[in-house]
Order: structure tokens, then sequence, then C-alpha cells
């Protein structure tokens, strides 16, 4: 094992041909390496694949034992818990976490993601992947973009009827709306893979795709039909479902909300970019394991292919290079870490609210 080695921070009086900060990042790199945190950590992600599988499993058995009654119903909040897990593998294996080899991980990822949860992988590392490459970019983070909810006052602005009335409740919506995330996933990837578009050249790909999506959606309602009636089969869906979309939802919503947006003028060097717009959240491996290790979301951003489970002896390392070069380092606890997002997402829409309770006394008046 090498010795830690000390992080020298990048001269201030440099040249630099790209931005002032092009070169920050380079030493906290070569210590990441010399630490050999970017090394695959097979055994690891040998027993949690293992353990997931196994969870499913007993659950599904349990689902098939416990037959037609209600208390079958209560099996869909273990089923939402581990098909949590089961996407935060995919994310590992998108990101080339897990397996040296490219072709292992993208089998892992459509394993994990069309087979067991019915969410295309390649639509979900191509949105990804152009989130990690500009975060919270307001032309290029497809996170940040104008849809249900909006995140800056220009896209408040161009808001109208329904969609005005959303945005100006959008905070106290936004837990309520990630009841529905689960089944929108699943409609975003059907309609990918439905789609002709990107997939030029990569016909096998998209057939391999919509082939395991057939095959897990088939399965689900097998499962639930030969479980129980087709009532508490459709109440057991619904409740599997808006968990899951409220679990995942939950972990991915403190990673950047309320955190800087970059002017669209403004560039960055690798290490502010990632830095600057993200968020941790402290916790133990409890938090860890509730979150996918994506409460270390700085690291995760700087270093997307660092194995999970190295994520938190990253931290320290990061941590202090930030603070000796005097790079802002967000770090809070989970419920601040809501209230900033909430925060953010209720400053937002209040120019609308103000502009309707001036409608409200003129009309009044």
């Amino acid at each position: 094992m090498p010795q830690p080695t000390a992080v020298v921070p990048p001269s201030r009086s440099a040249p630099s041909s790209a931005t002032p900060d092009a070169g920050e990042f380079t030493p906290l790199s070569r210590q990441v390496k010399a630490e050999r945190l970017l090394e695959r950590r097979l055994g690891w992600y040998a027993v949690h694949l293992g353990v997931n599988a196994l969870a499913l499993a007993l659950v599904i058995t349990a689902v098939l034992l416990s037959g037609d009654s209600w208390w079958t119903v209560l099996l869909a909040v273990p089923m939402a818990l581990f098909s949590t897990r089961t996407a935060f593998i995919g994310h590992d294996a998108g990101h080339s976490q897990i397996a040296t080899s490219r072709k292992v991980n993208r089998r892992l990822g459509l394993f994990h993601g069309n087979l067991l949860l019915g969410m295309s992988s390649a639509w979900w590392n191509d949105k990804h992947n152009r989130h990690h490459a500009n975060p919270n970019h307001i032309d290029k983070d497809p996170d940040v973009g104008e849809g249900v909810l909006v995140w800056t006052e220009g896209q408040a602005e161009k808001r109208t009827g329904f969609a005005q009335w959303l945005t100006r409740n959008q905070a106290r919506l936004f837990f309520p709306l990630l009841l529905l995330e689960g089944i929108a996933l699943k409609v975003a990837s059907v309609q990918m893979v439905a789609s002709r578009e990107g997939w030029e050249g990569r016909g096998r790909a998209r057939a391999v795709e919509a082939s395991l999506l057939v095959v897990h959606f088939v399965a689900y309602v097998a499962l639930l039909v030969t479980a129980m009636g087709p009532g508490k089969a459709l109440v057991f869906a619904l409740i599997h479902h808006m968990l899951f979309g409220l679990h995942l939802g939950a972990v991915f919503a403190p990673n950047h909300k309320g955190m800087e947006m970059p002017d669209p003028d403004v560039r960055w060097g690798h290490l502010r970019k990632q830095v600057l717009t993200s968020r941790n959240v402290r916790g133990g491996p409890f938090t860890d394991w509730m979150m996918g290790g994506l409460n270390y979301q700085i690291e995760h951003h700087l270093f997307p292919n660092m194995p999970r489970s190295n994520l938190r002896k990253a931290q320290p390392l990061v941590r202090d290079y930030c603070r000796s070069i005097g790079v802002s380092y967000a770090e809070t606890s989970l419920l601040d870490s809501y209230r900033q997002a909430l925060t953010h997402m209720h400053s937002v829409g209040a120019d609308l609210r103000a502009d309707r309770r001036a409608a409200r006394r003129g009309e009044k008046g």
C-alpha cells in the first residue's frame, strides 16, 4: 500500500490556457490515484449485488406465498426499498464503477435497469451523463431544464395557466410530485426506446433494450396477477412505484438544488464546476446505504467512476484540498439540505406570487 502523499495546491501565478482554475483539479486527481481510490472493488460489489438480489427474491417469494390478501400489499414497501437499491446499482454500472470491462458494466446496467426496474439504461445514461458534464447549467443540464418544476426566475416568467400555479406552489408540491416519479421514469424510458431518434446505427442495442423492457412488464404483471386479484395488484403496483419515486427523488433532490447555477458565459474548470454546484449530506453507514453513496455528491461528481465504497474515504482528502485553495465545500444535514432546496424552489416563484396577490387586490378594489 503506497504511503499517503501531500496534496500540493496549484500555483496561483501559473498561466492557464483555458480558465483561471483549469489546473486546480490535477493535484487532487494525483492524490486520489496515489491512494488507489479509483481501483475497482469487485469483492464489495459482489457482496452488495448478491445481497440485493437475495432481498428482491425474498420479497417476490413472500408476495407469492402471501396470496390474495391485503396484507400482501404491505410488501410493496420493501419492494420499493430494494428497487431503489437496484437503481443505485444501475447508476454505478452506468458510471463504470463496478467492473473494469465496459461490456460487463453495460450488461449490469441492462440487467438492473431494463430487466429488474423497467427503466432504459440507455435513456438514463444519456440524461445523467449530460448532467454530470454541466451540473446546474441552465442550458446544458437536463435536470434543471424547464419541466413540471422550474429552477430559475427566467423559467418562471414564461409560465402561464396551470403551469404558473404549479410554479407558485412548487416547494410545497415537491414531495407529493415525487410520488409520480417512479411512473414518469418508466414512461420516459419507453418513449425513448420506441423512438427512432438517437438510435442511428444502434439497432441491435435498441432491440435489446426494448426486449428487456417487455420482459420486465410482462413478468411484473404476471407476478401480481398470479399472487392476488386485479384490485389488490393495482394498489400494490401504485404503492410500489409511488414509494420508489419518492425514495429515489428524495435522494437526488439534496445534491444540487439551491446550489450555484453557473452563468452561461462563465467558464469554470472541472473542479469548481463540480464542487460549487454540489452539496454533500452528512451521515453514517445508514445514510450511505439509504442514499446509495450519493450523499458524497461532491466526490462523486469529481470522480464519477470511483467505486461507491471509496467515496467516504475520499471525502476528507477532497474537503481539505478545497479548503486549501479557497473553494467552498458545501456539507450539511439531510433535513437542512431539503430546507435549502425547498427554499430555492419557493424563491423562484416569488414574483409570480407577488403578481397574484397584486391581481387579487386589484379585483377587490
